[in-house]
């Protein structure tokens, strides 16, 4: 029985597509600005390495570090003792996250079911949506908190705002609405449980999908790579930082600049804009880098031959 004409005709058009993008001329170069790389403004660093931070924080188990603040994007690692806990709260404007990287963190999420978040966990709460948080367990939690630079913070109900914010509050009403999770964006995910599910060929993922700011989860071994070649100096991004939390085993960073970069799971890894950076897993075991800067679909400009 032969094949119905509109099948044939669909195989055709789809072939002639693949062929046509088979044969598309290699695109143009266009002139890009490249100043000299951004210089590096504190407390922003080409690499923060837990440790170290961990070091500087001995025998506390209450500590706030911060750890990135430039004009897009702001981040905290925040230690907190069994029993602490974060206060009913939201951003009027602005999607927060969190990667949990030890320890045990109850979230309540409005609209949500409470949930515990555990090493590898990652967690989001969008704009104008009401969350608490507790460290429960015997060990004290440790997470990076990622937010949009220069969130404000509202304190919903009858009870005042924490008395050591120094700053002054009043009482407002403003039609709050909690924003839906949309676009793929999911209030708890975990990246262990993600690479278990995913087999072999997990590769990761986006995390975090906003207009204001994207997350996403890069995983992979350094033996599926092709050689390490020196002379590749990847791409740089000339609207934005990049910057990198390791959630698993070593990543390579040869950066503008910098040289190149060895991180370890916990470490920070920071690129201002205008700066090259070719970033590649490292080591025997698996890696996974979660990328995070401030565009949904950040340009990524490669060095090409100059015209003639």
């Amino acid at each position: 029985m032969p094949f119905p004409k509109i099948s044939i005709l669909a195989v055709s058009a789809a072939a002639l597509i693949s062929l046509s993008y088979a044969q598309r001329a290699p695109e143009e170069p266009s002139w890009a600005p490249k100043p000299d790389p951004t210089k590096y403004v504190p407390p922003n660093k080409p690499h923060t390495k837990l440790s170290d931070v961990k070091a500087k924080h001995a025998g506390l188990e209450n500590w706030r570090e911060e750890i990135v603040s430039d004009e897009l994007l702001h981040a905290d690692y925040i230690s907190a003792a069994p029993g602490s806990k974060v206060s009913k709260r939201f951003h009027s404007d602005t999607r927060e996250w969190w990667i949990v990287m030890a320890g045990k963190i109850r979230f309540e999420i409005e609209g949500q079911d409470s949930f515990i978040a555990t090493k590898g966990s990652m967690v989001q709460v969008p704009y104008q949506t009401i969350y608490a948080m507790e460290t429960i367990g015997d060990e004290p939690s440790l997470r990076l908190e990622v937010n949009i630079a220069h969130a404000q913070t509202l304190y919903p109900g009858s009870e005042p705002p924490p008395a050591d914010l120094r700053i002054n509050f009043i009482p407002v009403t403003l039609h709050r609405k909690p924003a839906p999770y949309d676009h793929g964006n999911k209030p708890h995910i975990n990246l262990y449980e993600l690479a278990k599910n995913g087999g072999p060929k997990y590769s990761g993922q986006r995390f975090v999908h906003d207009d204001r700011g994207v997350s996403n989860i890069i995983y992979g071994y350094e033996k599926n790579l092709p050689p390490y070649d020196p002379k590749n100096r990847g791409h740089y991004h000339p609207e934005s930082c990049e910057f990198w939390l390791i959630m698993a085993g070593e990543i390579m960073y040869p950066v503008e600049g910098q040289g190149t970069i060895i991180a370890s799971e916990g470490d920070v890894v920071y690129v201002p804009k205008f700066t090259f950076h070719a970033p590649r897993f490292h080591g025997e075991g698996p890696s996974c880098r979660l990328a995070i800067n401030g565009y949904t679909n950040i340009a990524h400009l490669f060095e090409a031959a100059r015209p003639h």
